[in-house]
């Protein structure tokens, strides 16, 4: 049985995605010269993807059956002092899970891509994006090292930008791509400050030599203060984390966002660059368990992300909307369980979301093709007669969302919230209520949106603003009077294929994951200090007996009540929530505003942040810069220029009149103040 991995097949993993992105994106576009057409653009980007996903698969059966890993440098790009910068890859189970969910979901939407995409003057362009994001997301997950993981980290956040104002004539899409590049901005400073005290204080960026010197620095404070050096740095790479992974305050880009074409909502928001911040964290798990302090902090964190977010779902009509504050939720989540020290349930979570938030994502993008591009599901109902692919893959979707037992998502949701229950940290019990309350928010909103748009009665022909709304994908040119029609065979397929994990990964991974020795030496817990994973073990007793035992617990009836609040309040008694909205129209403008996050964003940040720059421009570099240092002193050099030109006259007697009093000066001042300094001393 083969212990190592081959460097050269790993390396093919990331360059086949960067091959078929190259070519597509130079000579299938006009900065190449268009030579290659649509079939043959897509047909190599998918076939990148393809042998990234087939040699994933190989490298997961290796690293899960035959006990294969691997951790080299392949190239050293720098030596600086005694600080190497080099390029490597380290693969252990948690990456060669990523690899695999990054892969597949990636190949689910080149193919999604070839139907939702057919008419749009930049399907080259598109294709060639979203092969290039695979690639950095897999530089990122593969990395050994903190240079090439900041790389693939930047990648991923650029190639959003573009993927986000793909349609870069829509005003909307504009402002949301710089909305996500500035918020990462924020993020990925305190990301750079921590991976900078690491190398300055570790004197190496290599995972393995950092995680050796991890008690060492312990062990310090930060120079000038008495916070312990370890927690600086945990908090300074989980604020990367707030940015990529979209946590409170740093969410606001994410919901934006959707305002790019729908297979990069599935692609960027469901189970790769989101999911980034949440991977560096367990990765670096051998940090965050030497501060209580980051970890409390980190959950909650997660607990607001969780509770408060899904709240904002509540309310949203746009279809893709509800599942993007859907993810922030479950973000909110996985970020909670980390908190908890349960880093192997994060992860576990991380994957089984990806499936089924990326299928819902799917989903709605083929209900927003179904019913023209129109995307407000106010105006659509009794899709499923219509749409029967769509309307059960997008049901067993909500299923898993809502924690369903047997479910994917039952398996990885319930053991989060058994995970806080048991940790000892402060902020423990919040985080232990926002998950459990958001268990019912979660169910209700999902199924709010699946009873508004497959069943009742059929509203898709009275939309008043069809096509006139700045969030439609309306770049196809249906006509919104055509009935409803399922789509076609490249958008249902990954829906179906998207569905099987979603319903039995969960069921199949969470004893290897969870209690084997899958993630045994790529996460580490100090099991004395921090419980959680430990009594999650006692009384975990197979998969069957959880899902049994699922069906008496809280969050179950909490998410069966969120299933019939949704069902009753908008199939049987519909003018209910209008009633309601009436009574809480104050709450109601509140999370309309989004808790007022934008305008305080938007006026007091960015307004003080201009108001600043202003003040140092007009203040400190015109007037002291320009007009102190620079102007003053060539001001002063003319000035006294001119003193001293008007002294020199040319005339002896001139000269000879200033020799003459300057002796006098010399002579009374030496013979004068001997005779004054006598006088004082008595």
């Amino acid at each position: 049985m083969s212990q190592t991995l081959s460097a050269s097949t790993l390396l093919a993993v990331p360059m086949a995605p960067l091959a078929g992105a190259l070519l597509a994106g130079i000579f299938g576009t006009a900065f190449g010269g268009n030579w290659i057409g649509k079939r043959l653009s897509h047909t190599l980007t998918i076939l990148g993807v393809l042998v990234a996903f087939i040699l994933s698969a190989m490298t997961l059966k290796s690293v899960a059956i035959d006990g294969a890993r691997f951790n080299e440098t392949l190239y050293t790009w720098m030596v600086v002092g005694g600080l190497k910068m080099e390029i490597g890859f380290l693969v252990d189970g948690l990456t060669a899970m990523m690899m695999c969910v990054v892969t597949f979901v990636s190949l689910m939407v080149h193919i999604y891509t070839i139907g939702y995409m057919e008419e749009d003057e930049g399907y080259n362009r598109f294709f060639a994006y979203i092969s290039l994001f695979t690639f950095s997301m897999l530089m990122l997950v593969m990395s050994n090292n903190m240079l090439q993981l900041f790389f693939g980290w930047e990648a991923v956040g650029l190639v959003s930008y573009l993927l986000i104002g793909f349609w870069f004539n829509k005003p909307t899409a504009i402002f949301a791509n710089m909305k996500a590049f500035l918020v990462n901005r924020v993020g990925d400073f305190g990301f750079i400050l921590g991976i900078g005290l690491l190398a300055a204080y570790a004197g190496t960026l290599n995972y393995t030599e950092v995680f050796a010197k991890s008690g060492e620095i312990a062990a310090l404070s930060l120079p000038g203060t008495d916070w312990m050096l370890i927690t600086v740095i945990c908090i300074c790479l989980f604020i990367g984390a707030m940015g990529k992974s979209a946590q409170f305050p740093l969410h606001v880009w994410l919901p934006d966002s959707m305002e790019g074409p729908t297979p990069i909502s599935a692609l960027i928001h469901a189970a790769t660059m989101v999911t980034a911040g949440i991977f560096m964290v367990a990765r670096m798990s051998p940090l965050f368990e030497l501060s209580d302090t980051a970890l409390s902090f980190i959950m909650v964190i997660g607990a607001i992300t969780a509770l408060f977010m899904g709240f904002l779902g509540i309310i949203q009509n746009d279809i893709k909307r509800v599942v993007a504050y859907s993810t922030l939720s479950q973000l909110g989540y996985m970020t909670v369980a980390l908190g908890a020290s349960a880093y192997s349930v994060a992860v576990f979570h991380l994957m089984t979301h990806a499936f089924f938030k990326a299928l819902l994502f799917l989903a709605a993008g083929s209900v927003i093709m179904g019913v023209h591009h129109n995307q407000d599901i106010r105006w659509m109902g009794g899709l499923r007669k219509y749409m029967p692919i769509t309307w059960i893959t997008a049901l067993l979707g909500s299923l898993a969302l809502i924690g369903t037992p047997l479910f994917a998502g039952f398996y990885s949701k319930d053991s989060i919230i058994e995970a806080v229950h048991f940790s000892t940290l402060p902020g423990a019990g919040f985080a232990y209520f926002a998950v459990l309350a958001g268990v019912f928010v979660t169910a209700f909103y999902s199924f709010r949106m699946y009873f508004l748009v497959f069943h009742g009665k059929e509203r898709f022909d009275q939309n008043p603003d069809a096509h006139h709304d700045g969030h439609h994908d309306d770049h196809h040119g249906h006509e919104p009077h055509h009935a409803p029609h399922e789509s076609p065979w490249v958008v249902t397929a990954p829906l179906l294929l998207l569905a099987v994990p979603s319903v039995v990964i969960g069921f199949m991974a969470i004893g290897p994951m969870l209690f084997g020795d899958f993630l045994k030496d790529a996460i580490i817990v100090n099991a004395d200090k921090h419980p959680a994973m430990a009594e999650l073990a006692k009384i975990f007793h197979g998969p069957v007996q959880m899902a049994l035992h699922g069906l008496m617990t809280l969050p179950f009836w909490l998410a069966l009540a969120g299933v019939a609040s949704a069902w009753y309040m908008y199939m049987v008694n519909p003018a209910l929530p209008a009633a309601i909205k009436r009574r809480v129209e104050p709450l109601y403008t509140l999370l309309e505003n989004k808790y007022y996050m934008d305008w305080f964003n938007e006026n007091v940040l960015a307004r003080g942040a201009r108001a600043l720059g202003t003040g140092l421009w007009k203040g400190g570099d015109e007037k002291m810069i320009d007009g102190a240092l620079v102007n003053g002193s060539w001001k002063l050099v003319g000035w006294v220029s001119a003193v001293v030109r008007k002294v020199q006259t040319g005339y002896i007697y001139h000269y000879a009149l200033a020799m003459i009093m300057g002796i006098f000066i010399l002579i009374s001042y030496f013979s004068t103040w001997p005779m004054i300094k006598n006088l004082l001393g008595k």
